[in-house]
């Protein structure tokens, strides 16, 4: 889902520096082998998550669903030197091609990955962190935020991902549709936590970047 003109995100994505070819044949394969190939960060939001990191120079990362690892590369490009990326993904099926492109790239010695339930994984992993991008099931995103807040470094960056989940946040939502019910909450959540400060943007599928005060 994107919510800006074609020739406006085509405009916006030509004046956007390019991705690395290690990232351009990872979106190509991911494309090509994987069912939901369009949950792949890509490009555009790529480059956004990877200036964002840049700009926060994190020592410690957390992503909650890494998918193909695209994200996650893009996300390392901004840590410090000796710093570390933490991403989860409950998917085994996909750790073959995390693994070869975590390898293939300079930050291979940076990445941990972790297999399983986030909820269960993210209490032990006992860091303060510096910058978060949430981007897995969308029913457990207060659960995750919940989890993370007071792990957070004061100026620390949480990136959430699809927060307008398919233009669903605005019109009358189902009882029974738990992911954008939960996503609403969120976003109400961002918006009015007195210990963070937020902006949404409405960038593909909607990204939220949240400073943590």
């Amino acid at each position: 889902m994107d919510f800006i003109k074609e020739k406006i995100g085509k405009y916006t994505e030509d004046h956007t520096s390019k991705e690395s070819d290690l990232l351009k044949e990872l979106d190509n394969i991911t494309w090509q082998k994987i069912l939901q190939p369009h949950m792949i960060s890509g490009h555009y939001q790529g480059r956004l998550l990877s200036l964002i990191s840049k700009l926060v120079k994190p020592k410690v990362i957390l992503e909650i669903g890494t998918y193909t690892g695209y994200s996650a590369i893009c996300l390392a490009e901004g840590l410090v030197k000796g710093g570390v990326l933490h991403t989860i993904d409950k998917n085994e099926e996909l750790s073959s091609i995390q693994k070869e492109y975590f390898g293939k790239s300079e930050y291979s010695e940076s990445i941990i990955t972790h297999t399983g339930n986030a909820l269960d994984i993210i209490p032990n992993i006992d860091v303060k962190l510096d910058l978060v991008f949430i981007d897995a099931d969308k029913g457990n995103y207060v659960n995750y935020y919940n989890q993370i807040i007071d792990k957070m470094n004061s100026g620390g960056v949480i990136l959430s991902d699809n927060v307008l989940w398919y233009g669903k946040v605005i019109e009358p939502i189902d009882s029974k549709d738990i992911d954008t019910l939960a996503i609403d909450k969120f976003n109400k959540i961002l918006a009015s936590d007195p210990r963070v400060e937020t902006i949404m943007l409405p960038i593909r599928d909607g990204i939220s970047i949240t400073r943590v005060l």
